[in-house]
């Protein structure tokens, strides 16, 4: 569903559902959230993180995004709030499964890639580490100094996060080829969940959609790109193919950053 960016004034003296979104990167949180939201066709405006605008950030409560506000209510800052909220709010088409053990699972594996130690979490801390102890290819400086208070970026535990990457994204490409021998294309059952959303947009840490689908500043591409030689050989091709194919059949392009 497509969604209009409106400035802070605006969004925050309006009603329903307003959400602070960081731009001009595909940061994966953010992404998630606009799929999901798309996915059950639920109206919301869009307002761009300003970290130095004091009044939105004590709007949003915090400094980062996506931070979903619906009318009065608490911001909802965090993954699995954002996701049941919307669940809450549209609960058709369903992105949880109504099996309590499946429902589980969905939950279970979406936390490995949005939640503290999570796919995501270990591979912005990979590159911070990669950067600030090697000078190798991965954030710009300046950016990795700001993402590793943000990340809980610890120098002793550099070498864990990469091989946590690793452990993930062989978890996530293992139960895909199970799936699809099983008859599926999809992480949990036989059809869209939310954790297929989040695994499709957390691939942008790896792999970004191509620049007519996701344009973005070329440093931050090859930020984004840069991989080394383990986790290049455990970014099997079929995580890149589901990715490619939630987007093509379920989700919006090109990207509205």
């Amino acid at each position: 569903m497509p969604f209009e960016y409106v400035s802070f004034e605006e969004a925050r003296d309006r009603s329903g559902l307003r959400m602070v979104v960081v731009s001009g990167v595909p940061s994966p949180w953010g992404e998630a959230a606009k799929g999901i939201l798309h996915v059950k066709q639920i109206p919301w405006v869009a307002v761009r993180l300003e970290q130095g605008n004091a009044d939105l950030v004590a709007w949003a409560g915090e400094a980062s995004g996506p931070v979903a506000i619906l009318d009065d209510e608490r911001p909802r800052g965090g993954w699995v709030d954002i996701l049941l909220l919307a669940e809450r709010l549209a609960p058709t088409p369903a992105l949880l499964p109504a099996d309590a053990g499946e429902r589980a699972l969905a939950l279970g594996l979406s936390h490995e890639i949005c939640g503290e130690m999570g796919l995501g979490w270990c591979r912005r801390n990979a590159g911070v580490y990669a950067t600030l102890v090697h000078g190798a290819p991965g954030f710009p400086p300046p950016v990795a100094q700001y993402l590793a208070p943000k990340y809980g970026y610890r120098e002793v535990d550099g070498p864990r996060y990469g091989e946590r990457v690793v452990e993930l994204l062989r978890l996530f490409s293992g139960r895909l080829h199970a799936q699809r021998e099983a008859g599926s294309r999809y992480l949990v059952g036989d059809a869209l969940t939310a954790t297929d959303i989040h695994l499709a947009a957390f691939m942008a840490l790896f792999k970004p959609l191509p620049h007519e689908q996701c344009p973005m500043p070329p440093a931050m591409r090859e930020g984004f790109e840069s991989l080394d030689e383990p986790t290049a050989a455990a970014l099997d091709a079929i995580l890149i193919e589901h990715r490619d194919f939630v987007y093509a059949e379920h989700l919006e392009l090109p990207l509205n950053l």
